[in-house]
């Protein structure tokens, strides 16, 4: 493995933990020989350069540092790592990618130059553009990153008639699952899901990475209020949210603080929740990537308004059939297939008997 190929191993190691942070990894190396490595801590803590500067210590000196992202240069929660680069006397740094941040953006670069450092960008660039996409759509655009994901017959349905659904995908696809919901800040499901699932919405993954891991902030989408409050997005770990459609009363607050949700109201004309102002919402609290898992309606939804990113369908070789059977994605549609929404970067993979096919929204 490459020193860059490296760095950005580590940097996946960080992924869903240091929100609103970027995911980084950082190596250094003196005389052909690893002397220092990291990646990017919790908010607050050590960015990855610090942390490989640390277990460097003198033998940064003269050395050369293979990082994943742009150092930054700012002082935020933490001080400048730039300043910290230039003071080890690194010689060499090689970035993967510049940081889209507006006070980063090349800018980390030129001052690690004007110290005499030598610096090198576009290594692995798109693994590393890829690996932080949502980081980069929030400091952008201010709203998360959003994943559609589900998991299907080869009919294209997620129930059948009755309304059930366990298990479509194999034990394989669903620890995929839960390590998407590990590297997420929220995962979302609408009302429906709730009432004939009562799913948790919670990470039960095992070795994703080498953090305590704090539980994605559960996000229900219902209109109505219709979520009851035995179920066990409520009996979790971690925050629960219930987005209305209209304003709650009292009794109804008192009752979810009562099982420890809080109750976000986004009031709309049609009585439905205004998805683009809960996204901006959701980006106003740093929420920077979210993982939206059903159903149908809330799917349709967020197509219609063209709010999603990437899209994951888990495709296993079963047939359900019925028309009143669940299908993946309802709202409007369209007229004419020539007007589908259409996937790029499109990468199938297998797990077990099931099939993963990922792809992201043409244009985003």
């Amino acid at each position: 493995m490459g020193y860059m190929a490296q760095a950005l191993s580590l940097a996946q190691l960080a992924l869903g933990q240091v929100s609103p942070n970027p995911a980084v990894g950082a190596v250094i190396v003196k005389d052909g020989e690893v002397v220092g490595q990291g990646y990017t801590q919790p908010p607050g803590l050590d960015h990855a350069e610090i942390v490989a500067l640390k277990q460097a210590g003198e033998r940064a000196r003269g050395g050369v540092m293979y990082v994943s992202l742009e150092p930054c240069c700012h002082h935020g929660r933490t001080p400048p790592c730039t300043q910290a680069i230039i003071a080890a006397g690194i010689a060499e740094v090689h970035l993967a990618a510049l940081d889209v941040n507006p006070v980063v953006l090349g800018r980390g670069k030129e001052e690690l130059e004007g110290a005499g450092i030598r610096v090198y960008v576009g290594e692995h660039e798109a693994e590393a553009k890829q690996l932080n996409e949502a980081y980069a759509k929030f400091i952008t655009e201010g709203i998360p990153f959003i994943t559609v994901k589900f998991a299907m017959s080869l009919d294209g349905k997620i129930a059948t008639r009755s309304g059930d659904s366990r298990w479509i995908s194999g034990e394989l696809a669903r620890k995929r699952v839960h390590n998407l919901r590990y590297t997420a800040d929220a995962v979302m499901a609408g009302v429906n899901t709730v009432l004939t699932d009562d799913p948790r919405l919670t990470t039960r993954c095992c070795g994703c990475g080498g953090m305590l891991k704090k539980q994605p902030t559960r996000v229900i989408v219902d209109s109505k209020g219709r979520t009851p409050l035995n179920a066990q997005v409520f009996t979790e770990p971690g925050k629960a949210i219930v987005v209305l459609g209209r304003l709650a009363g009292a009794e109804e607050r008192e009752s979810f603080a009562q099982v420890g949700a809080e109750l976000l109201e986004l009031p709309s004309a049609e009585g439905l929740v205004d998805l683009k102002q809960l996204l901006r919402v959701l980006g106003e609290r740093q929420v920077t990537s979210v993982l939206v898992e059903g159903g149908g309606i809330l799917f349709g939804s967020l197509f219609d308004g063209g709010l999603v990113d990437r899209v994951i369908a888990f495709i296993a070789p079963i047939i359900i059939g019925g028309r009143e059977a669940v299908t993946a994605v309802a709202g409007w549609g369209i007229d004419r297939v020539a007007d589908s929404l259409k996937l790029e970067r499109v990468s199938v993979e297998r797990f077990d008997e099931d099939l993963m096919v990922s792809g992201y929204v043409g244009g985003r």
